[in-house]
Order: C-alpha cells, then sequence, then structure tokens
C-alpha cells in the first residue's frame, strides 16, 4: 500500500486535496477537505484528474474507487469561483467539471463510488458518473440548485441516466435529498450497507471484480456505454462488434477454452 500526492493537490493547510492508495490492485482516491465539505473547486478537480490518470496508466491497478473523508461526501462546486465570474471563467470550471465526470466513463477499468453522507449537486453528479456505487444507511443525494436560483443542469445528466427520469426531475425540480435505500430503490445505488462495513463491502465488491479479465472489462464497459444512448438496431451492431473482438482476444479464447476444460482460466491481461 503507498500513497501520494502531487505538489498541486496542497490546500491552505498543507494536506492534500486527494489521498492516492493502493490496495491488492485496487486505487483508492479519496477526496480530503473534509473542513470545506468536499467541495469541487478547480484544484480539487484538477487534483482528482491526476490521481485517476495515473491509476489508468498503472497496470496493477484493475479497479478504481472513490471515497470521501469527513461527514460530507461531496458538496459539489465552489460557489466563491462563480459570483461575479466572467461567463469564459465559469464554463472552464464546467468544462474540468465535465471532462472529469466522462473521463470516469471512458477509464478501461470499473470505477466504484464509496459514499458516506451527503452528495449534493456536483457530488452526487460524481456518483451518478461512476460505475457502480455503495452507500452507507448514512448517505443522502441531492440536486439543490433549485434552491439558490442555478438549476443542476449539469448534475442532471449522469443522475437522468442513472435512475428514471420523473425521479431525477422531482429530485431537480425541489431540492430535497433522498437517502441511501430511496436512491436504491431508484437505480442511483448498487448496495447499501452500515457505516462501518462501507469501505470493507466496498473492496470486497471491487475485488470480485478484479478477478475476471482486465482486458474483457475495459471492452465490456467501452460496449456498454456506447450502445446506451443507441436505439436497439444500432445497439446490437455495437454489441456484435464487441463480443466478436471479445470472442477472438487471448483472454476470450483462453476463458472458452477453461470452461469446456473444466478447470480454472488463467488470464493474460
Amino acid at each position: 500500500m503507498n500513497q501520494q500526492s502531487s505538489p498541486e493537490t496542497a490546500h491552505e493547510n498543507d494536506q492534500p486535496l486527494v489521498l492516492e492508495r493502493r490496495e491488492d490492485g485496487i486505487g483508492i482516491l479519496t477526496l480530503n477537505r473534509p473542513q470545506k465539505r468536499n467541495i469541487f473547486s478547480s484544484e480539487m478537480l484538477h487534483a482528482m484528474r491526476e490521481v485517476l490518470e495515473r491509476f489508468a496508466a498503472d497496470a496493477a491497478v484493475r479497479a478504481i474507487v472513490i471515497a470521501a473523508n469527513g461527514a460530507v461526501f461531496s458538496a459539489g462546486h465552489n460557489m466563491r469561483e462563480f459570483v461575479d465570474a466572467d461567463p469564459a471563467s465559469a464554463k472552464q470550471v464546467f468544462d474540468l467539471s465535465s471532462e472529469l465526470m466522462l473521463m470516469l466513463q471512458e477509464l478501461p477499468k470499473p470505477v466504484i463510488a464509496q459514499v458516506e453522507g451527503l452528495a449534493s449537486a456536483a457530488g452526487c453528479q460524481l456518483v451518478a458518473s461512476c460505475d457502480l456505487v455503495v452507500a452507507a444507511t448514512t448517505a443522502r443525494f441531492q440536486t439543490p440548485g433549485v434552491m439558490i436560483g442555478l438549476f443542476c443542469s449539469t448534475p442532471m445528466i449522469p443522475l437522468s441516466r442513472a435512475i428514471p427520469p420523473k425521479k431525477a426531475m422531482e429530485m431537480l425540480l425541489t431540492g430535497e435529498p433522498i437517502g441511501a435505500e430511496e436512491a436504491l430503490q431508484a437505480g442511483l445505488v448498487n448496495r447499501v450497507v452500515s457505516p462501518e462495513n462501507l469501505e470493507a463491502e466496498t473492496l470486497a465488491l471491487a475485488r470480485k471484480i478484479i478477478q475476471y479479465s482486465g482486458a474483457t472489462i475495459a471492452l465490456g464497459k467501452r460496449a456498454f456505454y456506447k450502445q446506451l444512448p443507441l436505439d436497439m438496431a444500432a445497439a446490437y451492431e455495437v454489441g456484435k462488434e464487441a463480443i466478436t473482438r471479445n470472442a477472438m482476444d487471448p483472454d476470450g479464447q483462453e476463458g472458452m477454452r477453461a470452461f469446456l476444460e473444466k478447470r480454472p482460466p488463467k488470464w493474460k491481461n
């Protein structure tokens, strides 16, 4: 296990904005500005991107977990960056945030959000952008922008793709938070566990996934998001191309041989 931070990730108390560690093939990124409710300042967004890029480039990292220190997972953007800002500066921050959210789906490795406490606005956007979500019973999810005259127009994008539109619209129009169990029923969350078991359950889920072929998972994740917005016929074209490539891939061949020979597979990737 190791932990590091880049020079750009320190905040006013000389603590890194983002903690980074590796554990048994899992890269763990932890938001580390609890006294500021882990807000997504430009510095925080840059720091997160740097860590994710390192995890993406590290062949030893097979899955990624995003967690947070403190009582709040993330309260979203730093409003001070937008008050009296010019349009170009504001758009630059939203560009940075949107690129990060898209990066989560473009990464060839599964990304799991480990959520305890409130995930609000862009914090909820981050959760909805991850591939899987494990939440503590204390977790809450909220898109409260309407309450301050700033509709959550970017958080709504992954949110409306993760849960039914009517539920997403209710969250967006009322700004009221939903609890972990309601988020589970809506489809925003995969599992709800006790706070004391949150990290263990999240890592257990990651370990289950990384026992399989990394090449197969990367191919499958890419195809999943590519076909998602398409109509059925176009989606099948994506699926047929992906499964054909997968079947010819060394790990695909090995997996099928192992199945027929009734033995455990030995993955190359």
